[in-house]
């Protein structure tokens, strides 16, 4: 019997860093208070993903399983590379004919 492997897309988050881009809910800038007090929370219960590589923290990627990952990408940039991700899986997914 063959098990079905589903592909995953990966987005990329900057320095070579990837995420399943199925499992994103949102991303954001990390400016506003509400945005602050949700990084501190995550890193408080060990949620949080520092991908900055020192740099300063210009987008959250809010995950499905309540990880924060932080981002030296700008939001929209990584908001750019998830459309394009999106919008690739659904043409392949478009039956032909």
């Amino acid at each position: 019997m063959k098990k079905l492997k589903k592909e995953q897309n990966l987005l990329n988050v900057g320095f070579g860093n990837m995420v399943v881009a199925d499992r994103v809910i949102a991303i954001t800038a990390p400016n506003s208070s509400p945005m602050k007090r949700l990084k501190d929370e995550a890193r408080d219960v060990r949620h949080l993903i520092d991908v900055t590589h020192g740099r300063k923290t210009r987008s959250l990627v809010i995950m499905d399983s309540n990880h924060i990952v932080l981002s030296a990408i700008q939001s929209e940039t990584v908001s750019q590379r998830y459309a394009m991700l999106t919008k690739k899986n659904s043409d392949n997914d478009k039956p032909s004919g």
